[in-house]
């Protein structure tokens, strides 16, 4: 590795996985800016759903969104054990580095990513980063998915997996940004491995702990000069959300939780 610590922004969505990314890389990398976007409206997320796939399956995912509240009360008891595993932290980075702002594609993210000094940046729970954003600087934007991709990108790829019998591609992968959905290049992949007590709101804990050691190898390669990356498993397809009614029935037949 090299001999000094890699210099980076984040560009974050606004929850505890960003945190937890953050506290894992504060110790080892040097931390320039942390910009943190904005939710998406309610109402433009919904609009774009409908549009990709229908009323019927977007009622089944709202659904499936409020039963999820309930879910995570009892799953809660197991997150908080992995957390503690895990030694995950969700305090907040500094208010001196913290750059709040509606999209991460402002013209302002771009202003400010050309000012500083960074080797890399660090994507975690954001919306589609545009090209301008992406090419506004020479640098890599390394992002981590919670699925093996490009077999499982969109959301909950561990889920899917575990749900479609595939347990050796359920894992997590770092991965270069690009302008689709996590088809960038592969970097690093790692499988996790799902205890009984596991569920929903659990899978992402593990593939997160096994994604930092990950995103911390690709940071020192961006230093070092060793970055190189790879075709990923395939075949690609894009997933969403679970509808309550695949939720239940895989729940019962299969029991994934």
């Amino acid at each position: 590795m090299s001999g000094r610590p890699p210099r980076i922004a984040m560009l974050c969505g606004d929850g505890p996985s960003s945190w937890f990314m953050y506290n894992a890389l504060a110790g080892e990398v040097q931390i320039l800016a942390v910009v943190v976007e904005r939710k998406p409206s309610a109402r433009g997320m919904l609009r774009y759903r409908v549009r990709q796939l229908g009323w019927p399956t977007v009622i089944g995912q709202l659904a499936f969104i409020a039963f999820n509240r309930l879910l995570v009360r009892f799953q809660r008891r197991r997150m908080d054990e992995l957390i503690l595993r895990y030694g995950l932290q969700a305090d907040p980075p500094p208010a001196a580095i913290t750059h709040r702002v509606h999209s991460v594609n402002a013209a302002a993210v771009r202003r400010l990513l050309g000012k500083l000094d960074i080797d890399a940046v660090v994507v975690n729970g954001t919306r589609i980063i545009s090209r301008a954003v992406i090419e506004c600087i020479d640098r890599p934007f390394i992002n981590t998915h919670v699925g093996i991709t490009p077999r499982y990108r969109g959301v909950h790829g561990g889920y899917w997996a575990l749900v479609h019998d595939d347990a050796e591609n359920c894992g997590v992968t770092v991965h270069l940004v690009d302008t689709g959905v996590d088809t960038g290049g592969v970097l690093y992949q790692q499988r996790i491995h799902v205890g009984s007590g596991d569920g929903f709101n659990t899978y992402p804990l593990h593939q997160l702990a096994a994604a930092i050691p990950l995103m911390k190898q690709a940071l020192h390669d961006v230093v070092d000069g060793t970055l190189i990356h790879r075709d990923g498993v395939g075949p690609s397809r894009l997933w969403y959300h679970p509808t309550l009614g695949q939720y239940l029935r895989y729940r019962f037949s299969k029991s994934v939780k």
